[in-house]
């Protein structure tokens, strides 16, 4: 199979259970690593957790576990994702504790560093351990980190290891001149460009193990470890098989000329500039393209596993099915926007949307085929609704949802108006051929919605292959 294609999410810390925030994530790439494979792509689908850094050793001390054994109890219950949220066959599980990626990490330290971009300074700094970054005065609101307002900023001043982050500023411009589709949507990759315009600072790549022990050694120093995201970023390339096995990762990150990359707001900095530079550093390709979703809020404060106010994914399965979440963060979520997250918005889009709308309507059109012994030949038709491929190729999910609901809506103006349950009575053969018309149009609706609701998908093409009624498809919650 030709033409390669290599998406990936970030790696959540493993110090509390997956929420929505991921499944948001994780979802949406899953959407569009189906859709590039329903398009003919070999497709490569990296996930996996990030179990490195102050706050996974932090709460694995306070609960009285050796580390190891706790990421391992926490990796498991990411990894349950891949069932939970139906995601794709094949999808690729990395740990950053595993010894290929250990191995990785280390070797991406060494080139770095002979190409004369690590180098070791005594710093003082303001560190939010939540974030695992550096900020500066500027960036803290009450002397408090804004995402993680209810943790503390640590002050840090030890000899570390530091990236010359700041011999990157004309190479990263450049790159944004050369790549305008490096960031999407425009308004972060704008906000990129002004972070990097105003000057860069060197950063501190570096623990003292004394102070933290969990991490990646420091090749040739063992009195230090990574700091976790220099670690964490290059499972990028370890996950492909950098550096050992070249003809895999040329396939999959030269190739496809580089990675498409899912990410939350927060990660907007480390990914689209300071990953940026490492890769120049280690003389290896930019990435491809880097998705900035927004973050969900829950009465306008972000949920977050530090705020104690997240919304459990496998809750919302059990309630409401697979299906409905996949359509929930596809559809009623901005696409990088905040969106506000509430149980009764999600039951109102539930009801309206899917009791009343596909389940309905997928209902009424093989009820009818049943009823009047009217037959369709289906296939996995070519998608040629310009407007969902350009919203699907442009990361747009949303509106390649609202595509899929306006000839949802049509349909149903269409049984409304042209009623051909009594046009039958009247005029058999014309009747007949209005509902085979409904059921070819039911048969494109499910091809449309195969990467974002795959299950449904197969039912109802189950249902007009074999003709016979759906199943109720979603059951209205009252």
């Amino acid at each position: 199979m030709s033409n390669p294609f290599y998406i990936t999410t970030t790696l959540p810390y493993v110090n509390a259970e997956p929420h929505i925030g991921f499944a948001m994530e994780i979802i949406r790439a899953d959407i569009i690593a189906r859709w590039k494979k329903s398009q003919g792509f070999d497709v490569f689908f990296n996930t996996g957790t990030d179990e490195h850094g102050a706050k996974i050793w932090q709460k694995a001390s306070g609960e009285g576990i050796p580390v190891q054994e706790y990421v391992n109890q926490c990796a498991a219950k990411f990894r349950d994702l891949k069932q939970l949220l139906n995601l794709s066959d094949g999808i690729n599980f990395i740990r950053t504790t595993d010894p290929n990626h250990i191995k990785a990490t280390e070797e991406f330290w060494r080139k770095c560093d002979l190409r004369g971009y690590i180098y070791k300074k005594n710093y003082k700094i303001k560190y939010c351990v939540g974030c695992e970054l550096e900020k500066t005065e500027s960036e803290l609101v009450d002397g408090k980190c804004p995402i993680h307002p209810n943790q503390e900023i640590q002050l840090i001043e030890e000899e570390n290891y530091f990236f010359k982050f700041s011999e990157f500023q004309k190479p990263l411009l450049e790159l944004y001149k050369k790549q305008p589709r490096l960031v999407v949507p425009d308004f972060r990759f704008n906000e990129i460009k002004a972070f990097v315009e105003r000057g860069l600072q060197d950063f501190s790549i570096s623990r003292l193990k004394t102070k933290m022990p969990w991490g990646v050694p420091v090749p040739g120093d063992d009195e230090h470890v990574m700091y976790v995201w220099f670690d964490a970023l290059v499972n990028y390339i370890s996950a492909i098989g950098w550096p050992e096995d070249e003809a895999k990762f040329k396939k999959w990150w030269q190739e496809t000329g580089g990675v498409v990359q899912y990410c939350g707001k927060d990660n907007l900095r480390q990914q689209s500039a300071m990953w940026q530079a490492m890769l120049m550093a280690a003389d290896l390709p930019p990435s491809k393209t880097i998705v900035i979703d927004g973050f969900i809020t829950k009465n306008g404060q972000k949920i977050s596993k530090s705020l104690g106010n997240t919304v459990d994914p496998v809750g919302i399965v059990s309630e409401y099915g697979v299906d409905a979440l996949r359509y929930y963060v596809a559809r009623e979520l901005h696409p990088f926007e905040d969106s506000d997250y509430t149980e009764e918005g999600f039951k109102k889009a539930y009801n309206g949307n899917l009791a009343n709308g596909i389940g309905n309507l997928a209902s009424r059109i093989t009820q009818m085929m049943i009823a009047n012994q009217v037959s369709v030949e289906i296939s996995e038709e070519k998608v040629e609704n310009q407007i969902y491929i350009n919203a699907m190729e442009n990361f747009d999910i949303k509106a390649a949802c609202d595509e899929i609901w306006k000839i949802i809506q049509k349909t149903d103006q269409r049984i409304q108006e042209i009623q051909p349950f009594r046009l039958v009575k009247t005029d058999l053969q014309k009747g007949k051929e209005e509902i085979a018309y409904l059921g070819r149009e039911l048969n494109k609706v499910a091809v449309l919605l195969s990467p974002i609701m795959p299950h449904t998908s197969r039912k109802i093409k189950e249902a007009i292959a074999e003709n016979k009624k759906t199943d109720t498809l979603f059951p209205r919650k009252e």
